[in-house]
């Protein structure tokens, strides 16, 4: 009992890393802010591994690697995507340097504008790469982890340049998260 509650004690004393971010993108489509709500209530992991890596500068010079039109963006592969070496063809296999985290599914669902944690097949794989939604995606509810939803610049999200594919794969330069700022 005692253990429980210095655990408890030790989780309402944790300070609150972040309420969300500015993503300032660049790039041939999208070039504006994008400011995200993170929802730490909702998916305290997720959010601190966002907050963390965007505060480190992690997510500064990331493409949106995969864009499918009418579905979503899907960016924050920091190992294989940062734009001063990317490769299309290793873009969004890669993650961080941290480990994987335990999925924290809501019933909060994927609508336009939802912030969404990227996974594979395991639904405790999602690292570091997240996803913003273009349209509804009902099918996604109870699938991924949502970590928030865009507050301001929906009209920048929807110029990020789009895939030619159904794959969502960028033919030539993508757009990019030129810096990711942690707001309070």
């Amino acid at each position: 009992m005692y253990k429980a509650l210095l655990t408890v004690l030790a989780l309402a004393a944790t300070p609150v890393l972040a309420t969300g971010i500015e993503i300032n993108v660049e790039g041939e489509g999208a070039n504006g802010v994008i400011v995200i709500d993170l929802f730490e209530d909702v998916a305290p992991a997720h959010v601190k591994r966002i907050a963390n890596l965007a505060a480190e500068g992690k997510y500064d010079g990331v493409a949106f690697h995969r864009v499918i039109d009418g579905f979503m963006a899907q960016t924050g592969d920091v190992q294989f995507a940062n734009i001063t070496d990317y490769d299309s063809n290793a873009a969004g296999r890669g993650g961080s340097e941290y480990p994987d985290i335990k999925a924290e599914f809501s019933e909060k669902p994927f609508v336009r504008g939802t912030v969404g944690m990227a996974r594979s097949q395991d639904v405790n794989s999602a690292n570091s790469q997240f996803f913003i939604m273009f349209d509804r995606g009902d099918f996604l509810n109870g699938q991924y982890t949502v970590v928030g939803e865009v507050t301001s610049g929906l009209e920048v999200l929807d110029q990020i340049k789009r895939g030619q594919s159904q794959s969502g794969a960028i033919d030539g330069a993508p757009d990019v998260m030129k810096s990711v700022v942690v707001t309070n």
